[in-house]
């Protein structure tokens, strides 16, 4: 049995969440956004104690899996319409440097030529100063996945610690070569 799928999901203040059949549909301060639930899943709400229940419609592997994605899902819609999600990164190394087009992010990664990333049009991409970046929008996979795109570009190595690396990412430092005796 699912631990995540039988929590309920409570609705803050300002945050509507309608139901239309399988579609779920949540409004919030940051904008809507909707989701599809797999017909194994029924979702009900409660309006008086603003909270949300997933069950499962049948009892079988697939509906089990689905269970605790979907009411995760759901969560992470509702943290999204209401405070949002936001990804930091932070670039170490000589010359390495972030900065503004326009939305578009350039980043001056040591390449032969700046590297431009075309921000999607749910998000918003800030550069507090050129070695700090902060991804931010309502949908966590969208939000990760950019993320994750701009880490990619020059991924933090072992030895230096030279790259672009989360926020609290802890990367594991290797020792450099040693002198023959």
């Amino acid at each position: 049995m699912s631990r995540i799928g039988k929590q309920y999901i409570s609705i803050p203040d300002k945050v509507t969440v309608k139901l239309e059949g399988q579609k779920v549909l949540v409004d919030g301060p940051k904008g809507k956004l909707t989701r599809i639930l797999p017909s194994f899943i029924c979702c009900t709400i409660d309006e008086a104690e603003r909270k949300i229940f997933l069950e499962k419609g049948e009892d079988n592997k697939l509906a089990q899996a689905l269970y605790g994605l979907s009411r995760t899902l759901l969560g992470n819609m509702v943290t999204g319409v209401s405070t949002g999600w936001h990804k930091k990164l932070k670039i170490a190394g000589v010359g390495y440097r972030a900065q503004l087009d326009g939305k578009d992010l350039v980043l001056n990664m040591g390449y032969s030529h700046p590297v431009k990333m075309i921000t999607p049009p749910t998000l918003t991409v800030s550069v507090e100063n050129p070695t700090n970046i902060t991804v931010s929008g309502m949908e966590k996979e969208i939000v990760g996945e950019f993320a994750a795109k701009i880490r990619a570009v020059r991924p933090p190595e072992p030895y230096k610690g030279k790259g672009i690396a989360y926020e609290n990412e802890i990367i594991r430092r290797k020792a450099g070569k040693t002198g023959k005796k």
